[in-house]
């Protein structure tokens, strides 16, 4: 999981390899303890256990596959379809505080 060698390089924003980053590790995280809490026998043995073990190593693997293909896109515009939507929301947000508000006094 290090940024300069998996495909979130690709990403130019530092802040938004770090927060995938993080997902992807708490992801990973909870799957290995669920792993683990298995093997270790802290768990009896069950159709219904061993499904959600099994699924908590696929789906974390599917998400970081998912992101690492959405990194490694060339000529992707969701980092400035991104970019664009937080300074829009940055503006109205300023508006809104620097609104004129008159209270009434009844």
């Amino acid at each position: 999981m290090d940024v300069r060698v998996n495909p979130l390089k690709y990403i130019p924003d530092a802040r938004l390899q770090a927060y995938f980053m993080l997902v992807l590790f708490s992801i990973w995280s909870v799957s290995f303890g669920f792993i683990a809490s298995y093997h270790l026998g802290w768990l009896g043995y069950s159709t219904v256990t061993s499904l959600v073990v099994h699924l908590s190593v696929i789906i974390p693997m599917m998400v970081t596959n998912a992101v690492f293909v959405d990194a490694e896109r060339t000529g992707a515009q969701w980092l400035e379809e991104w970019k664009e939507e937080q300074s829009r929301y940055g503006l109205f947000m300023n508006r809104m505080k620097t609104q004129n508000l008159s209270r009434w006094n009844i």
